[in-house]
């Protein structure tokens, strides 16, 4: 195994002292992978580098928002703009109004939008609108698809979930849970026994359109068909999650490349351009429950803060013209090409998103559109080849259930070094982590 560096050992234990497993967010802790996690002390277009002086090139990309690199010129300076004229302030402000005319502008299912800090706190606010709207309680989800971490959410929801030794997490109000369906994926006759059982009690069907939280889990389009037109004949109504496939995939998201468009959709990640962020939208009647307007209330002292505001507005100019999306594309299409064949190797990719499976066993189905199809050595497998990478200067998430990311500062160069290193054969022997 790679090691760590001083630094970030000494860094690590005196983290683990004062906050859990020594992080803020789990899979950032190396479990799922073995070893002691890299501190990083900054980026700089496709590289990252850590407190021990050393540089990675980055396929993580802070787990999807930095669709244009680390520390892009025309994100930082729009921030810095924001920062000067000052950070938080609480009242009615011309920035988020910019961000908000360019969405509701762009995506004509997205009517009306509101900004928060999250997409846990999007999908939260989202759900409780379907509630209003509808005057129902269930709320009817995916196996392996992750909304955040409300409560009626953590069910089979994958993220740093799918590494879990349990498949939800301890804490969980039973009541809560109780309002939660899960039907599994890819599966159409399950999906129209659900309705068939439960239907009139249904307010909202959620699901991320290309989920992306259990590795990558590509939906077959008859089938997001068949769940948005079961639900509107259901009276219930349908939420895309598009917290990670949003402004990514294209600039009106998966909803957009499909055709498929929901009542309400939830954002993030790349609409704060790498700042916290997180928006709930939809059409104007379902948007004018919520507060003032209405009676639903959702309310927030950081949301829409300047800094998001103004580095997402920055971001999304970048994108509107459609140029970089074509580019990206290329680069996920190089990558697909170098890959191709490679034996106990998958690759699954949609645009700039892509997730690397390894297994002994092989593949029965692929693509994989559900966690059974998952091969079972899927996470011992993959701990050996991230290690492997690391050691060659190359970042994944760490976890065999994370996607990874492309972004604008990545060069055919950089996609040719990890498609080297994934077909290294080191790369399939490489000793993993050390369980820590």
């Amino acid at each position: 195994m790679s090691g760590a560096g001083e630094r970030s050992e000494e860094l690590f234990l005196r983290a683990r002292r004062v906050s859990p497993g020594g992080v803020h967010s789990p899979v950032r802790a190396f479990r799922g992978v073995g070893g002691t996690p890299r501190f990083m002390t900054g980026g700089a277009g496709a590289h990252l580098r850590d407190v021990d002086g050393r540089e990675y090139l980055d396929f993580c990309m802070a787990f999807g928002p930095l669709i244009l690199g680390h520390a892009d010129t025309g994100v930082r300076l729009a921030a810095e703009g924001a920062l000067s004229r000052g950070w938080s302030l609480g009242t009615a402000e011309a920035y988020s109004l910019e961000l908000a005319e360019l969405i509701t502008a762009s995506v004509p299912w997205v009517e009306s939008i509101r900004f928060v800090n999250s997409g846990t706190e999007a999908v939260m606010s989202a759900l409780r609108v379907a509630r209003a709207a509808t005057g129902r309680s269930k709320i009817l989800k995916f196996e392996g698809c992750y909304h955040g971490h409300t409560d009626s959410m953590l069910l089979r929801a994958g993220s740093g979930l799918a590494e879990a030794p349990l498949p939800d997490s301890a804490g969980l109000a039973p009541d809560v849970v109780r309002e939660t369906l899960v039907a599994p994926l890819d599966d159409q006759a399950a999906l129209q026994a659900m309705f068939a059982r439960y239907g009139r009690e249904i307010a909202a069907v959620i699901i991320e359109p290309l989920p992306a939280n259990y590795g990558l889990l590509p939906q077959r389009p008859e089938f997001l068909r068949s769940l948005a037109q079961t639900a509107r004949a259901h009276g219930s109504l349908l939420i895309f999650d598009e917290v990670i496939s949003g402004f990514r995939l294209s600039f009106q998201g998966y909803a957009g490349l499909s055709a498929i468009h929901p009542d309400l959709t939830t954002y993030g990640k790349v609409i704060g351009g790498g700042f916290p962020v997180g928006a709930y939208g939809g059409r104007r009647e379902l948007m004018e429950l919520v507060a003032p307007a209405g009676p639903v209330y959702q309310a927030g002292t950081l949301s829409a803060n300047p800094l998001a505001m103004c580095a997402g507005l920055a971001t999304l100019q970048r994108l509107a013209d459609g140029r970089l999306y074509r580019r990206l594309e290329d680069l996920g299409a190089r990558l697909q090409r170098a890959l191709g064949g490679a034996p106990g190797l998958a690759l699954q990719r949609v645009g700039s998103i892509f997730w690397i499976c390894r297994s002994g066993s092989g593949f029965p189905v692929t693509p994989m559109r559900a966690p059974q199809h998952l091969p079972p050595d899927a996470g011992q497998r993959f701990a050996p080849l991230f290690h492997s990478l690391l050691a060659r200067g190359i970042y994944l998430a760490p976890s065999a259930f994370e996607v990874g990311f492309l972004s604008a500062a990545h060069s055919e160069a950089d996609i040719d070094a990890l498609a080297q290193a994934l077909l290294a054969p080191e790369a399939s022997v490489h000793g993993g982590g050390d369980g820590d």
